[in-house]
C-alpha cells in the first residue's frame, strides 16, 4: 500500500551540467514524507514510469525536469484524469516560468503539493503534444547542433544561443510550404515555421500573436526566406526582442494549422526535443487538455 498521493518523476539528465545544488534538491524530494520519489536511470522509461504511477493510483504525477521532461509526463498522463505538478530543472523551463512556478525545489514542490489546479491548454501536431512550441525547419536543426554544443560546453543559455550561430551558418535550408490556416491557403518559401502554444513565450521574445493564443488559438511564426547572415541577424533580433511583425517576419492564427513540405518526412521539434515525423503536419490546440498544480496567484489566466 502506498502512502502517498502524489508521485515525484525526476529526470536526473535533465537541466545544467554540474549544478552546485543537485544533491541538495534531490535529498528534498527523496526526504518528502509526501510524496513517492521514482528516478530515471534513462529518459527512454518516462513513459512507462508515469503509466505505472497511474496505475498505482497516484492522484498527482510531478515532472522534476526540463521542458522536455514535463512534456513527456504531461503526454503520459493525457485523459487519464491525474494532475500534472512540475519542479523546473531544466534551462529554460518555459511552462513553469508561465505559470509562476518558482525555480527552487522545495518551493516548488510545496506549490505541487498544495497549490490551486489550473486547467492547461496543450497543442498537438499529428497526434504528439507540446506544451510550448513545435517547429519545422531551421529550429530542429539548432536542436541537432545543440546536442554537441551541451556535451563539450555543458547545458546553459549561452550554450543554448551559440548553437543557434553555429546552426545558421552550418545547416541552414530554405524549405517550400503551403500553410493552410483553418481552410485559408498561404504558400511561402521559409527555412523556418513556430507553431506557439504559450502566449508567454511569445511575450519573452515580443513576437505578436499574444491574445490570439491565451483566447485558445495557435500562432504560427513563419521567417522570410533570407540568407545566412541575415537569417543570424534576425535571430540575433529575436533573442533580444527585436524582431519585428512583416520585417522579419509573417504571422498567422487560428485554431486548425496544416504544414506541407515537399519531402515525405522531416526532423520536428517539440518543447526542444526532435523527432521525424511524416506529413502533412496538422497543429491543433487542445483546450483544458490537463489540470496542473500551480502557486494560488497563478490559477486565474493573466
Amino acid at each position: 500500500m502506498r502512502a502517498t498521493s502524489t508521485c515525484v518523476i525526476l529526470n536526473p539528465a535533465s537541466g545544467r551540467k554540474q549544478r552546485s545544488d543537485d544533491s541538495h534538491d534531490n535529498a528534498g524530494l527523496a526526504n518528502n514524507p509526501r510524496v513517492t520519489l521514482r528516478r530515471l536511470s534513462d529518459p527512454s522509461e518516462l513513459t512507462e514510469t508515469v503509466a505505472q504511477a497511474v496505475s498505482d493510483g497516484f492522484t498527482t504525477v510531478v515532472a522534476a525536469g526540463g521542458d522536455g521532461t514535463v512534456g513527456g509526463v504531461a503526454a503520459a498522463l493525457m485523459g487519464t484524469g491525474v494532475k500534472l505538478g512540475i519542479v523546473p530543472r531544466g534551462t529554460f523551463n518555459f511552462l513553469a516560468r508561465s505559470l509562476d512556478i518558482p525555480e527552487d525545489t522545495d518551493a516548488a514542490l510545496a506549490v505541487a503539493l498544495d497549490g490551486a489546479d489550473k486547467p492547461l491548454t496543450v497543442g498537438e501536431v499529428n497526434g504528439k503534444l507540446f506544451l510550448n512550441n513545435a517547429s519545422l525547419g531551421a529550429y530542429a536543426s539548432v536542436l541537432d547542433v545543440r546536442e554537441g554544443v551541451y556535451s563539450r560546453w555543458g547545458r546553459s543559455r549561452l550554450a543554448a544561443y551559440w548553437s543557434v550561430i553555429l546552426a545558421m551558418l552550418t545547416v541552414y535550408r530554405p524549405l517550400r510550404m503551403k500553410i493552410t490556416v483553418d481552410g485559408l491557403e498561404h504558400r511561402i518559401r521559409t527555412p523556418m515555421a513556430f507553431v506557439a502554444i504559450s502566449a508567454y513565450q511569445l511575450e519573452q521574445y515580443e513576437f505578436d500573436g499574444i491574445d490570439a493564443v491565451r483566447d485558445g488559438k495557435l500562432a504560427i511564426i513563419v521567417a522570410h526566406q533570407s540568407g545566412r547572415l541575415v537569417l543570424l541577424w534576425r535571430a540575433f533580433k529575436i533573442l533580444i526582442g527585436g524582431a519585428r511583425r512583416g520585417e522579419d517576419y509573417v504571422l498567422y492564427t487560428g485554431s486548425d494549422i496544416t504544414v506541407e513540405t515537399q519531402r515525405s518526412s522531416r526532423l520536428v521539434a517539440r518543447d526542444g526535443e526532435r523527432e521525424r515525423m511524416a506529413g502533412p503536419y496538422r497543429f491543433r490546440a487542445i483546450k483544458d487538455a490537463l489540470v496542473v498544480k500551480v502557486p494560488a496567484a497563478a490559477q486565474k489566466d493573466t
